[in-house]
């Protein structure tokens, strides 16, 4: 909205200033050409009063005087140099021809020496030079008004355009097309809308999607429980040995359990979204972080007989994240890389320009190139052998990038610059870096 302000308190005061200035340049013009018009013929006017005056005795001028001033028309009257005060550089030109334009505040007049009579000044009394034209200037007020009004229409055009297309992606997304979204135009003035609504349709969009997958999934994989639960309640029914029916009744249990963990896996996910508005940003020395995610992925580790190795910055780097999800974001991703690892995991990060990068490699046999975008979907699992009966639903990676996408990061999967199998990075834009180093 600054932009706009700004925008639109430039396009009024250039638009007064164009306009203004113009119209003074004509009317200047206008004037300088009507007022140069006038004063020549007064200076001729006056002229010819000196040679008439000239002809006559000095008992006569004023006489003369007063008929040449009924028969033109005009202000003109008889002074006496000594009445005049004028600098000497001034005083020869009242001699010439033309005579000496003098003006005030109020009026202007041109004052010429007899010749034959010096000690007398002809005083002709000017007329206003540039009379007031009432029409013309209403007609320079419409012309300033009109001219505001067409600058401000010019600008206002980009704006009602950029305006019409953010209503007609609102229409199109309230119809039912979520993957609308608004063209980026850099010159435009509300820039920061435009990005803030094509985010919220992208979240929208993304939200939907989860609903969809998570409901087709629940739909298909609550169906094997449910019937292995309806085959016990039926076998259980008919058996008469208390063994068999004990046993029955202990895969039902499992089956429930089995429910129970999946239900709540999905439910959590989907109610992921909410969290993202309750965030706590707080400066986190993300060395700290990865030697913590290090620490308690280590008996997971050996478990699975495999190495796991921090590389920590040398110096401080302190950023402002939520701890929780970034700590879970980079706990899936390594607890992921150990157990699809041959023997090795190594934990680090890397300052890049845009910001900072938490890298998991592994040396497992890494991710098919066509399938490291779709692995950070929900419920999507490469290895078969990782059942959801054994408590893996597909969701971690999917965490990790929803916890990326809520501090405008990204994760990515790639091949491994150390080792020989996977690389999964979090990368966190500059924005996030508030204290870059203590």
């Amino acid at each position: 909205m600054k932009r706009l302000y700004i925008s639109m308190v430039v396009a009024v005061l250039g638009a007064l200033f164009i306009i203004s200035w113009g119209l003074d340049k004509l009317v200047a013009k206008q004037g300088d050409e009507y007022e140069n018009t006038e004063l020549v013929i007064y200076q001729k006017l006056i002229d010819g009063f000196e040679q008439q005056l000239s002809t006559i005795k000095a008992e006569q001028l004023l006489a003369k005087t007063r008929q040449l001033a009924q028969y033109y028309q005009v202000n003109v009257s008889l002074e006496n140099t000594d009445n005049i005060a004028l600098p000497q550089s001034l005083l020869a030109q009242l001699s010439q021809t033309g005579g000496l334009l003098l003006a005030s505040n109020d009026d202007a007049y041109l004052l010429r020496k007899v010749t034959l009579h010096p000690e007398i000044l002809i005083h002709l009394q000017l007329p206003q030079l540039v009379p007031e034209n009432e029409q013309e200037n209403l007609l320079f007020t419409l012309i300033l008004y009109l001219g505001i009004c067409g600058i401000l229409l010019l600008w206002l055009l980009p704006l009602t355009r950029r305006l019409y297309l953010l209503t007609f992606a609102a229409a199109k997304i309230g119809a039912g097309d979520l993957s609308v979204r608004v063209p980026y135009n850099r010159l435009s003035y509300i820039n920061t809308l435009e990005s803030s609504f094509n985010h919220m349709a992208a979240r929208i969009e993304k939200l939907v999607a989860d609903n969809k997958i998570l409901a087709r999934s629940i739909s298909h994989d609550i169906r094997t429980p449910m019937s292995c639960l309806r085959f016990g309640v039926e076998a259980a029914l008919d058996c008469d040995d208390l063994t068999k029916k004990n046993n029955y009744l202990s895969r039902m249990e499992n089956e429930l359990t089995r429910m129970e963990d999946m239900t709540t896996a999905f439910l959590d996910y989907a109610g992921m979204e909410r969290q993202s508005f309750h965030l706590k940003p707080e400066l986190i020395d993300v060395n700290n972080l990865i030697e913590l995610v290090t620490s308690d992925c280590q008996s997971l580790a050996e478990q699975h007989n495999i190495k796991l190795t921090c590389q920590s910055l040398a110096s401080k780097k302190t950023y402002s994240l939520d701890f929780h999800w970034c700590y879970r974001a980079a706990l899936n991703l390594v607890s992921n890389a150990i157990q699809h690892a041959k023997s090795q995991v190594i934990l680090s990060i890397v300052i890049t320009n845009q910001g900072f990068e938490i890298a998991v490699e592994d040396d497992g046999d890494g991710i098919p190139k066509d399938k490291r975008d779709v692995i950070f979907s929900p419920f999507i699992k490469l290895d078969s052998s990782r059942s959801r009966e054994q408590g893996h639903f597909g969701l971690g990676l999917a965490i990790s990038a929803k916890v990326m996408d809520w501090h405008q990061g990204k994760i990515k999967a790639d091949v491994a610059t150390h080792l020989s199998g996977a690389r999964f990075s979090l990368l966190f834009p500059t924005q996030n870096n508030t204290d870059n180093s203590k």
